[in-house]
């Protein structure tokens, strides 16, 4: 097949293109506003704290807090995982999540195992969804943490955070949600959804650089949480030990100005365009394609079959061709870029059954077009017919 024009369709990895105002805001802070925010008294310092403390407002904002004071930056939703579940377990307590996670929850989880802490993994259908009441059976006296991902960064299942939120607070127990995959993608409230812990990366659908991120958390948490990193915040600099209050508590050193200038403007694009407009345009992608997928003998899509089910994220497998066989194919022979394997989600594609070889997954964006989706199921129909 000869080679055509690049189609990018690995936004559920990170997002691609961004909006031209995202990269103006990049440009313009380092230009122009790159000094140290919070660190000295001049304008261009000044001027890099109201970038940093506009992005706090524009997050809040967008997840329904009230407070931004309560939103700490990040350089990734990892981050913030590693913050919660090294900063608040203690030896002896009980975690709950899912067996659809990514490894930035199932790694630190393991690595908490050998400091003392007890983890059940709540099983999920072959789709990937998860039962709430499984989350209720597996609560016990010690539960001291629920982590779930909001969607699957390999099926684009949608979990049900509003139930599992409700047994939580019910409970007494905080509830963490990894959003990676759904800021940006899906509407998102704390306060309705009961969420106490919030995890989210501003490079995948909030259209900001890489390495940006933040964390929620909910008003009384932050003294039961220790800091991954301790040092330098530009405040109550006569003390030597770490601040207790927030945000600063958990922000030490130089901050990602320009990046966080960045994930402002992206914010900012999101809102402008309408989370349920830009849901609207990619489930309509995703539909296409799973539609033609199901016509493609010898293809298998995983997930849920109703696309409302999920976020425009689709994997699928083809009967007797290694994923990354067919991921290279699309990208040598037809310019289609899309990530094979396992998604750092081993956890995932057991469930699935799909481990060790993993799947081909394509990720939707708001930049993408019906035309590329058409492209992109003539290229997988003429790579399984002619293997």
């Amino acid at each position: 097949m000869e080679t055509r024009e690049h189609i990018y369709l690995d936004n559920a990895a990170s997002s691609w293109p961004k909006p031209e105002s995202v990269i103006r805001a990049v440009e313009l802070t380092l230009r122009e506003a790159a000094a140290n925010p919070g660190r000295s008294g001049h304008s261009l310092s000044v001027e890099a704290a109201r970038i940093i403390s506009d992005a706090r407002s524009e997050a809040a904002a967008f997840f329904g807090v009230a407070d931004p004071l309560r939103i700490v930056f990040t350089k990734n939703a990892t981050e913030s995982l590693n913050i919660v579940i090294n900063g608040l377990l203690r030896p002896g307590d009980h975690v709950i999540t899912s067996r659809m996670e990514h490894n930035s929850v199932m790694r630190p989880l393991n690595a908490a195992r050998e400091r003392g802490i007890s983890i059940s993994s709540v099983r999920c259908s072959r789709t990937g969804e998860l039962d709430p009441d499984d989350v209720r059976k597996a609560v016990t006296k010690d539960t001291r943490l629920v982590v779930l991902t909001h969607a699957s960064n390999v099926t684009g299942t949608i979990m049900p955070v509003a139930e599992v939120g409700a047994i939580t607070r019910g409970e007494g127990i905080p509830f963490c949600v990894d959003a990676a995959q759904s800021a940006g993608c899906l509407p998102i409230d704390v306060d309705a959804m009961n969420i106490d812990l919030l995890a989210f990366t501003g490079h995948k659908a909030l259209y900001g650089p890489q390495g940006t991120g933040g964390l929620f958390i909910r008003g009384g948490l932050e003294a039961e949480i220790s800091p991954l990193v301790m040092g330098g915040t530009g405040s109550a600099s006569e003390h030597e030990e770490q601040p207790l209050f927030m945000p600063d508590k958990y922000e030490s050193g130089t901050p990602n100005t320009a990046g966080i200038a960045g994930l402002l403007e992206g914010g900012r694009f999101v809102s402008s365009q309408g989370i349920a407009s830009i849901r609207d345009h990619e489930m309509a992608l995703a539909s296409v394609l799973l539609e033609g997928l199901d016509g493609i003998p010898g293809v298998r899509v995983h997930g849920p079959a109703e696309p409302e089910k999920r976020i425009p994220v689709v994997s699928f497998t083809v009967d007797g061709m290694d994923a990354s066989e067919v991921a290279y194919r699309l990208d040598d022979g037809c310019g289609i870029m899309v990530r094979p394997g396992l998604h750092c989600a081993p956890s995932a594609h057991r469930t699935l059954g799909t481990f060790p070889g993993g799947t081909v997954r394509f990720g939707f964006g708001f930049f993408n077009t019906a035309e590329q989706v058409r492209t992109a199921l003539e290229a997988v129909s003429s790579i399984v017919n002619k293997p």
